[in-house]
């Protein structure tokens, strides 16, 4: 194995940090990557592939870089992983650093791992700490869904390491920073795929990025008052009364500019799209608030958004396992409840 618990040596010299973007916006998780680099020591690159990319330069300074490696080329104009390998392999082949940081994003998981490949060294994923034992970085991530923490190395160089979104503070940005831009020539490697086109998944907060969550689970088509139009057959119906759960889910979670976040149950059930999924196969998230309706509270649920740091569980079922997660519990018509919710958060903040 390329990667095992075992540390020492020397001090950390020189850290890179892969920028995550899409169409001239970065990923927020970038700029928090920045900000976990520049807490070990030493000086911070931040690498900006892609066409355009060196609009982004700017905010990369602000955000605490010393210096931006820009591959700012036509054939990286799209993400595709193959090619954004193939370039940043080469990149990180010829400077050499010690430590590469990538935020754990879709394509940051994709790319840290094939990146790992051509160079022949491991990935730590999903760490939510780390700190300097010598020249190696002791990383800490969660194993056994969230229920214990562990503490490993990369032996291998370079150390390539994957940051849980919000695990790690956001810097404040210094307006009008400036650092040195190193602009590349960038191999991209043949086309081995295309890019037809985007379809958005969903509007809203990015459950990624929210501060706060409010989520549904298969309790929300559970509402006794409601009877579903004729000629629907049951499991129409059922997804019909979801559907008008999840619009109390959803207007709460406009009341507080928050993300709508759904259990695996509600998913596989058709009551919401895959992309709203909070959990060990979905998306697994860190808010400040998490709100959650009428779920139940399954291990791979917990795992998701155990490290909220604030949770609230709403369920009629005073048994319920998400309870044993909650800071404050309300037993109780989730129905009744989340109406009266969302008018008190709109009092509360003259909406």
């Amino acid at each position: 194995e390329t990667c095992r618990q075992d540390h020492g040596g020397e001090n950390l010299m020189k850290a890179w940090v892969y920028i995550d973007h899409f169409k001239g916006e970065a990923v927020a998780a970038s700029w928090e990557a920045i900000g976990a680099a520049k807490a070990l020591g030493g000086d911070v690159t931040a690498v900006l592939l892609g066409a355009g990319a060196e609009a982004l330069a700017n905010a990369a300074f602000e955000y605490g870089a010393d210096e931006v490696v820009l591959g700012d080329d036509s054939a990286l104009a799209d993400f595709r992983v193959e090619n954004y390998a193939t370039a940043l392999s080469a990149l990180v082949s010829n400077a050499t650093p010690n430590l590469l940081l990538f935020p754990t994003t879709s394509r940051g998981r994709e790319l840290a791992g094939m990146v790992a490949i051509d160079l022949n060294t491991g990935v730590l994923v999903d760490v939510v700490a780390m700190e300097l034992d010598g020249e190696k970085v002791v990383a800490t991530r969660p194993i056994y869904a969230g229920k214990l923490l562990e503490k490993t190395v990369c032996n291998a160089s370079p150390q390539i390491v994957t940051l849980r979104g919000r695990a790690f503070a956001k810097p404040e940005a210094t307006a009008g920073a400036t650092g040195t831009i190193t602009k590349v020539d960038v191999n991209a490697g043949d086309e081995k795929s295309t890019v037809e086109g985007y379809a958005e998944a969903g509007g809203g907060v990015s459950l990624t990025d929210a501060g706060v969550i409010v989520s549904g689970g298969r309790g929300v088509s559970n509402n006794p008052n409601l009877t579903a139009p004729d000629g629907m057959s049951d499991e129409e119906a059922e997804v019909w009364r979801a559907q008008q759960g999840f619009a109390l889910i959803t207007d709460l979670a406009s009341t507080l500019g928050a993300a709508v976040g759904a259990s695996r149950a509600a998913v596989d059930a058709n009551y919401i799209p895959y992309a709203n999924q909070v959990g060990q196969t979905g998306k697994v998230v860190s808010p400040d608030l998490y709100i959650a309706n009428g779920i139940s509270g399954a291990i791979q649920h917990i795992a998701g958004m155990r490290n909220s740091k604030v949770i609230v569980a709403i369920n009629k079922d005073a048994d319920a396992p998400i309870f044993k997660s909650a800071r404050y519990g309300v037993v109780g018509d989730l129905f009744e409840i989340v109406p009266a919710l969302n008018e008190a958060m709109k009092a509360k903040l003259g909406k």
